[in-house]
């Protein structure tokens, strides 16, 4: 297994992170946008920084008690998800959350529609996410997706895809809201490539508390020795050996 690099922050280090939608949205902005894209072109993944604040990610984390703010619950050990459970956030979304997934599909949008192209598919994504979602909806996908993930000691995510529909954004992001080291120990985020003839790849992608990562939800391309080919990734996240994590992810496309 390998780590994937970090992406460097475009802002300065002491800069203050996100703990309202509105600085959700400038730390958006203030990230390293060509480093991101490089690294999605070469591993598959990106780690944003800091994209959320301490208290920010304490506050989303305290909402998994309240029921009212979500449309189902899945517990992943009754349908060999793994273990340990999950929740989709009804609409409407809470700000935080919206506002981060408008702000990082406008700056994911060029790098999906690229992938389409390199791989020869004819679907481009407009540049506004209220104009997929319109699309997401028209066909039957109206069902929010963004979700809370939460763990305990030897719960894990086993290795899947988040397909929900026709219409599939191929980017996705998650966000860790819990300390490591502090609030819980192993739970690391793994993301597999398969790749046509050969072994399937692993990469573990180093996450602190606020940080988050875009990754491929199902595939992307690859430049081989003979052009572009498709190589299929998932993701999961492995054993938790102590504590408590909270994960929020953030996916583009709405469900059926």
């Amino acid at each position: 297994m390998t780590a994937v690099g970090r992406v460097a922050p475009g802002s300065a280090p002491g800069r203050e992170v996100a703990a309202t939608p509105a600085a959700a949205v400038e730390r958006v902005g203030a990230l390293a946008w060509g480093q991101v894209s490089s690294d999605l072109d070469a591993h598959g993944c990106a780690v944003l920084e800091r994209l959320l604040a301490p208290e920010a990610c304490a506050a989303l984390a305290a909402l998994y008690p309240d029921d009212g703010r979500f449309r189902s619950r899945v517990v992943m050990g009754r349908h060999g998800f793994g273990r340990g459970e999950y929740k989709y956030f009804s609409n409407p979304l809470p700000e935080t959350i919206a506002a981060l997934r408008t702000a990082l599909y406008a700056r994911l949008s060029p790098v999906a529609n690229r992938w389409n192209e390199a791989l020869r598919l004819d679907i481009r994504y407009p540049a506004e996410h209220r104009e997929f979602l319109a699309r997401c909806h028209a066909a039957g996908q109206r069902k929010p997706t963004p979700l809370l993930l939460q763990y305990g000691p030897d719960d894990f995510n086993c290795l899947h895809q988040d397909l929900y529909g026709e219409h599939v954004f191929p980017i996705q992001v998650a966000v860790l809201l819990s300390e490591p080291g502090r609030d819980f120990t192993g739970g690391e985020f793994v993301l597999t490539e398969q790749r046509p003839r050969m072994q399937s790849r692993a990469e573990v992608v180093p996450l602190r508390q606020g940080d988050a990562v875009a990754f491929a939800v199902h595939h992307r391309p690859v430049q081989g020795t003979r052009g572009v080919y498709r190589v299929n990734l998932r993701h999961g996240v492995s054993r938790i050996r102590s504590g408590r994590r909270h994960t929020l992810g953030i996916i583009f496309h709405d469900a059926e």
